[in-house]
């Protein structure tokens, strides 16, 4: 009789995983259809980011120009202090040369003018203005780890790696290794710092850092693979990672869900190991 429930369970899960897994090639194509991801790389590649902002305000996520947020349809607040970052210019000079008629068109000067930009919090919309286009990858706020992170710690400190906190300014977690670690974001909410763990735990289930080399040339499939088991693993364990998985496996696809399909069984292989692990 219990085997028969185990066998009926593993069969049920298979099914749900492998719906969840096509589940994340709908959502990347409706999102590739609505144009939303497109829109919203167009407008983020429009900013300035750099090194030197953070240092001066660490808090920055979106940057501009005081006339590059106009057009944008936001004005700068009075009284707002600038960020101050180094721009590049180019300058060509004349030569006697070229006076002369000879093919010499003169030297190129370059040089790095200050310029000052400012933090989207210190701006307010136009009125009438249209909105500004929404980041499709939406940290998760939940405060409940869906009994992910406690077992996934212990399977990992088992198998010699170590789980750390760090203040990461762009990203959630990476894994290490080169000192067997895998680090989280400082101030991520539970919800995301367990999707997170289960991302990175994929990576190392997937031999993706094996050789850096490799997941330098081959990162953006990687990537997917290893949100995808994210995606697919925190739905069987009852919540719904989209808000996030959806627009960063857009992103590192491409958008093209071939790459999404033709990862589907080591995806799954994944998914089932990791599984495992939570269910015990």
């Amino acid at each position: 009789m219990g085997n028969t429930t185990i066998t009926r369970d593993a069969k049920d899960r298979i099914a749900e995983a492998e719906a969840l897994h096509a589940s994340i090639v709908e959502q990347v194509q409706q999102l590739a259809d609505s144009g939303k991801w497109r829109a919203f790389l167009e407008f983020a590649r429009s900013f300035h980011n750099l090194l030197l902002i953070l240092a001066q305000k660490p808090d920055t996520t979106t940057v501009a120009g005081f006339r590059q947020w106009q057009a944008k349809g936001r004005q700068v607040r009075k009284g707002e202090k600038s960020i101050k970052i180094f721009g590049y210019r180019e300058k060509k000079t004349a030569t006697a040369a070229a006076d002369e008629g000879s093919d010499d068109e003169g030297r190129v000067i370059r040089y790095f003018p200050a310029l000052s930009v400012f933090d989207i919090t210190q701006t307010d919309p136009v009125e009438g203005a249209d909105p500004l286009p929404s980041d499709p990858t939406q940290q998760l706020t939940g405060d409940h780890d869906h009994g992910v992170i406690t077992p996934l710690t212990a399977h990992l400190e088992s198998t010699g790696w170590t789980i750390s906190r760090e203040p990461l300014s762009h990203a959630s977690g990476y894994t290490d290794p080169e000192t067997l670690r895998v680090i989280l974001a400082e101030g991520i909410s539970v919800e995301q710092s367990a999707k997170t763990l289960i991302h990175e735990t994929a990576h190392i289930e997937l031999r993706h850092i094996d050789s850096l080399e490799e997941y330098r040339q081959h990162r953006g499939r990687m990537e997917v693979e290893a949100e995808s088991v994210a995606y697919v693993v925190a739905g069987l364990n009852g919540f719904d990672t989209s808000a996030y998985s959806i627009g960063y496996i857009a992103g590192w696809s491409d958008e093209d869900v071939s790459v999404i399909r033709d990862s589907a069984s080591r995806v799954l292989a994944a998914v089932h190991s990791i599984a495992g692990v939570l269910d015990q």
